[in-house]
């Protein structure tokens, strides 16, 4: 299938019809436990779903990917056919584009299945954005990561987006992934859940880990959400 096929894209005409998803997938770990998150909005901003899913032990970009796929998932099931994508995944928005290759084994499935599903829409687009420029999308994806490894109390896995009641808007969707809706091709290997430590002190005999989420730029380290740095700790820097 030419790349040039997926990408019909009449925006410059009208906005009438688009809807935009930020999405982000990680992993703690990579691989780790594994999540994703995606906001959807109309053209005329106003929320309409949020995704939330957890996806047991993979990797980075396996769950972008799966975040893409329940975009695209969401978008065809609720009959909206011009559809947006921002991610911060520099290497799935350029996979997508036909910019890069797809060598790995492992995301090559996800990738066939996302341009198979992409063709079904009338318009596509696809950006890269810094992670600080998608955030809602990041708390999403985190929050099903402390969803699987029982961090925080079980929630919907994709619920209307909160905020005060509009007489003159559309109810927003509220959506529960379903077999019809995954963000993944069907396949017969069980994901097989992360593995825990080998021995593992009580829960009273040590502090609460804490991970600070944060991008480098000019050799400087710059976290989200105004946190800081404490003095007197090591700083572990894994590349997303």
């Amino acid at each position: 299938m030419p790349t040039a096929s997926l990408f019909r894209d009449d925006s410059t005409s009208s906005t009438e019809g688009w809807v935009t998803a930020h999405c982000d997938g990680g992993a703690r770990g990579n691989p780790g436990p594994a999540g994703f998150g995606a906001v959807f909005t109309d053209a005329s901003g106003h929320k309409l779903a949020e995704l939330s899913e957890f996806l047991g032990h993979r990797t980075n970009n396996f769950a972008e990917y799966s975040g893409l796929l329940g975009c695209l998932a969401w978008a065809l099931q609720h009959n909206h056919r011009r559809l947006r994508v921002v991610s911060d995944s520099e290497l799935m928005v350029n996979q997508i584009k036909g910019r890069y290759k797809v060598n790995s084994p492992d995301l090559r499935p996800l990738w066939e299945e996302a341009r198979r599903r992409i063709a079904q829409l009338e318009a596509f687009e696809i950006t890269h954005a810094l992670r600080h420029k998608n955030k809602d999308a990041d708390r999403l994806a985190n929050e099903a990561m402390d969803r699987g490894t029982g961090r925080a109390p079980a929630q919907n896995q994709a619920r209307p987006a909160a905020g005060p009641p509009d007489r003159n808007q559309p109810k927003p969707t509220v959506v529960r992934p379903t077999t019809e809706v995954s963000s993944r091709p069907e396949r017969s290997a069980v994901e097989r859940p992360a593995s825990p430590p080998a021995t593992k002190a009580p829960a009273a005999a040590r502090p609460a880990a804490q991970m600070l989420r944060g991008f480098t730029r000019d050799g400087q380290i710059h976290l989200l959400g105004g946190a800081s740095l404490p003095d007197g700790i090591f700083v572990k820097i894994i590349p997303e």
